[in-house]
């Protein structure tokens, strides 16, 4: 069986480099009956936005097998866990903590840290409570100062479990996806939504921040970005350009506010009903200093000038993951040296990388052999990176298991073990194996 190997004088294979696996709370909880309905069991319950046309009532029900994933965590021998609050899970609808809600999470970080497995919290990922998103959601503005209360309350009521709180993950799908081009939850469409949603996000993280600054100041504290690198599709001048603006429209916009406290220039060239409104003292919130920086990669995309529109994205060339993403690790090698050239970083962590793959569950095992390469291939540009002196400080798989991919529903498979939706039964893959096998031989 293929295994991950690192070389002999690799820093990730030191005690002090992290690995971790990393879930979502919409995606695995279910418990749908325990929490206030948020965007996406609106979202799911819409005819045909999940390609499967299912939903996150149950997904992989844990919020009854918590106890037996976190068991299946601590044999993979990882350091860490990535997980999310499911905010309509721990508020009331009143602004007061849900004691049910917040009591199961405390369940979860106790048993992690009896287990001596840091916890890395996540407090958005995508899933926002019906009756924010019902008074204009990530388009109101009050919506980040919402956010700010929550992250103020169960930072105080879990933070003394949680070893690094992450204000918001990928910050660019929720306003992008979610409000622009409308695959993602709320289903919003309109160039008008997408960078003023994105801008109430980042000003929630700013705000958010002081709040865990203030409640957990030995926590590591900060944000969840993911990349997409910008390639040309040709060394034309035209094509050049429109990949710069590509790469200012969908990466630099999240990470330019956070370390320089400004958009990118592109923002004077959007039509003004296209712009955020930005008032005085945003920026500085935005961009106060963070004490690690996540990046979630997973590949790269291609783009041409176009007469109609300021960039097109061409088809993604093979190989290809089951999910259609081109594999193409380079791309994240120059994503890190350019993120590093670029803005003066915290440590960072890779907090997502992984694949989709077309598993076969065959006598009890899967055979994921092509994920397995893809982690390798992966993990060992981290490696050089970390030697060309960028400090990144740990890398967590995504995903754990598998579990509802959003809009694919059920269909694409990203974890490291494999779940039986049927029978809920977690079988670990020939890739969780081989993560296992790397972590334990440091």
């Amino acid at each position: 069986m293929r295994k991950l190997s690192l070389p002999a004088d690799s820093k990730m294979l030191t005690s002090s480099f992290t690995y971790g696996v990393a879930t979502a709370s919409f995606q695995i909880e279910g418990g749908i009956d325990s929490r206030l309905p948020c965007i996406w069991d609106t979202f799911c319950a819409t005819p045909n936005k999940i390609v499967d046309n299912s939903n996150g009532a149950i997904a992989c029900d844990h919020f009854n097998l918590w106890e037996d994933d976190i068991n299946l965590i601590e044999s993979l021998g990882v350091d860490a866990y990535r997980l999310s609050i499911s905010w309509p899970r721990v508020m009331h609808k009143n602004g007061e903590l849900n004691k049910e809600g917040v009591q199961f999470y405390l369940n979860i970080l106790e048993r992690l840290e009896q287990k001596n497995i840091k916890a890395f919290v996540t407090l958005y990922h995508w899933d926002l409570p019906q009756h924010i998103e019902d008074n204009g959601g990530w388009l109101n503005r009050e919506t980040a100062f919402l956010f700010a209360e929550y992250a103020d309350k169960i930072s105080k009521a879990i933070g003394h479990k949680v070893h690094s709180f992450a204000t918001l993950n990928e910050p660019f799908c929720s306003a992008y996806l979610g409000y622009e081009i409308g695959i993602h939850a709320p289903g919003k469409v309109g160039k008008e939504f997408g960078k003023k949603a994105a801008h109430h996000l980042l000003l929630g993280h700013g705000l958010a921040l002081q709040m865990l600054n203030k409640n957990c100041p030995d926590a590591l504290n900060g944000i969840v970005l993911n990349f997409t690198p910008c390639y040309s599709a040709s060394e034309k001048e035209e094509d050049i350009e429109a990949t710069k603006f590509a790469d200012d429209y969908f990466n630099q916009w999240y990470a330019k506010p956070i370390f320089d406290g400004a958009y990118p220039d592109i923002i004077n060239q959007l039509p003004e009903e296209n712009r955020p409104e930005i008032f005085p003292g945003d920026m500085e919130i935005i961009s106060q200093p963070n004490d690690f920086f996540g990046i979630n990669f997973y590949t790269r995309a291609i783009y041409k000038a176009d007469k109609e529109e300021h960039f097109v994205q061409l088809d993604p060339p093979a190989p290809r993951t089951d999910i259609g993403w081109e594999i193409y690790p380079q791309a994240l090698n120059q994503l890190l040296t350019s993120l590093h050239e670029i803005y003066e970083l915290p440590p960072i962590y890779i907090t997502e990388n992984g694949a989709a793959m077309n598993d076969q569950l065959e006598d009890g095992e899967v055979h994921d052999i092509d994920r397995v390469n893809y982690y390798q291939q992966h993990l060992s540009v981290v490696d050089n990176a970390i030697k060309s002196g960028i400090k990144i400080d740990g890398y967590f798989a995504w995903s754990l298991m598998d579990n509802f991919e959003w809009a694919e529903g059920y269909l694409k498979r990203f974890g490291i073990v494999h779940v039986d939706y049927e029978t809920q039964k977690r079988t670990i893959k020939a890739s969780g194996l081989a993560y296992k096998n790397l972590i334990s031989n440091r």
